[in-house]
């Protein structure tokens, strides 16, 4: 067993990782890397990009659906053919991942180690059977997998989660989708909108990333107009079959139901990758699901010489969030122990379904302590957005009723990666909502939503 003693040791070479890597690298500090599955990050190999690569197909082959809406007639028929569209996901996915790679092979071949980490004490970890390293400090950056439910675990072949998605050579004829949160909601739609037959299954509250109940409601209803959804139903028994998965449900009503799929989709949410680390053999503290208890602004576990990154971290799943917290833990991993707070952006969450989602600076569920009031706008009426045809959905502004400053938002509507990305500026920057009400909106544009909901909270500050 080879030996290597370090200032630093990064566990996983995801997008966390590899930022922490380049932190320690630029402090002057020995380092090493290791990765136990392949590399590539979530984000280029099995989320966002391949994700969006799927979801821009099927966003074309939808639009020919609204032509007659328009005034316009076309006689022929759509064919979606479906082994172009998932050999065009694979392939622009594996040039995504490639940039990646060409990264990672600049990696001194003594500073990349191959193999599961272990650790063995607070200052010692084994990587698979033939690597021993003592270190100063470590980052853990290992990710998140997939969650999977104890119904479906005995589905065999039958059952998908996202990474599987992108490896099909065509598309199926029918998917159940277990979850309605950001991953399954994405997909799930591409794939009804591809001409796949999708149902959706779903128990409890959760609706992408919203947790305002009159946001929520709006989204319901709006894809529910387009989408099979069963919520609040209960699943009984799922039966894999030679061909298709046989799934019993009751509806929210109580009735009794048995419907067939070539395939079942788990989108039931991701845990983070800790359980196989042995850090029951260090003296870090964990919560209930084995991760350590960390700060958000330093990265650091408990006061202590390891620091979490990333989706590890089990808090948010955003590649813009885990470049950043690797770069935190790196740099305080670097200059440990005089560890810094570091800046944090205004979070910023969006889901590219259609209508998009957006959840911008503090959460609806957040202000529970806080004195504040609702500017609201529907774009029912909107003008931009009627005159797409895009008219559909609510944006809710959360503003301080004391200072007026804007505080977050959360939406369900045409351009939400666009306004959240406006709200999570103004958010950033302190901005109150007479301050943005001074800023320009040009005419007709979805923007105009966004002001429409700003003088609603203005005049719920007067009163």
């Amino acid at each position: 067993m080879k030996k290597h003693s370090v200032n630093v040791v990064i566990i996983g070479a995801g997008t966390a990782g590899l930022a922490a890597y380049r932190a320690v690298k630029t402090a002057g500090m020995q380092v090493v890397l290791v990765e136990g599955g392949v590399f590539g990050t979530t984000c280029a190999r099995v989320g966002c990009m391949p994700s969006k690569l799927l979801i821009a197909a099927a966003e074309s082959a939808h639009e020919i659906n609204r032509w007659n809406r328009f005034g316009l007639k076309w006689e022929g028929k759509l064919k979606v053919d479906g082994h172009a569209v998932m050999e065009r996901v694979r392939r622009e996915r594996d040039r995504f991942v490639g940039f990646v790679l060409d990264s990672v092979s600049g990696i001194p071949e003594e500073e990349l180690l191959r193999g599961r980490a272990v650790f063995e004490n607070d200052h010692c970890l084994n990587v698979g059977e033939h690597a021993r390293v003592e270190f100063d400090q470590a980052v853990i950056a290992t990710g998140s997998s997939p969650y999977i439910p104890p119904l479906l675990r005995n589905l065999g072949d039958r059952l998908v989660v996202n990474d599987d998605i992108f490896e099909w050579e065509t598309l199926p004829r029918s998917v159940a989708v277990f979850g309605l949160g950001v991953i399954g909601l994405e997909l799930g739609q591409a794939l009804h909108r591809l001409g796949v037959r999708v149902r959706f299954f779903s128990r409890g509250t959760t609706f992408g990333n919203l947790s305002d109940p009159e946001i929520r409601q709006a989204a319901l209803e709006a894809f529910k107009a387009e989408l099979a959804i069963e919520e609040d139903c209960v699943v009984e028994n799922a039966v894999s079959t030679e061909d298709n998965v046989i799934i019993y449900y009751r509806n929210s009503h109580g009735v009794e139901h048995e419907e067939r799929f070539e395939y079942v989709f788990a989108a039931t949410g991701r845990r983070p990758n800790v359980d196989s680390l042995g850090l029951r053999e260090t003296s870090l503290k964990l919560d209930g699901v084995g991760v350590p208890f960390f700060n958000l602004q330093t990265g650091q576990c408990n006061q202590s010489h390891v620091f979490i990154a990333g989706d590890a971290t089990g808090e948010l799943p955003l590649l813009h969030e885990a470049a950043d917290e690797g770069r935190i833990a790196g740099e305080n991993a670097a200059r440990f122990p005089n560890v810094l707070k570091f800046f944090r952006r205004t979070p910023l969450n969006v889901v590219f379904s259609d209508p998009g989602l957006a959840v911008v600076g503090t959460r609806y569920a957040d202000l529970c302590e806080r004195s504040f009031v609702t500017g609201s706008v529907s774009f029912e009426d909107q003008g931009r957005s009627r005159i797409i045809l895009k008219n559909q959905g609510r944006l809710n502004v959360y503003v301080d009723r004391i200072k007026g400053r804007i505080l977050g938002a959360e939406m369900v509507g045409p351009a939400a990666e666009h306004l959240g990305h406006l709200l999570a500026w103004a958010v950033q920057d302190g901005m109150t909502v007479s301050s943005a009400l001074e800023k320009p909106f040009y005419h007709p544009v979805v923007e105009e939503g966004l002001r429409t909901a700003l003088r609603d909270a203005y005049t719920k500050l007067s009163v």
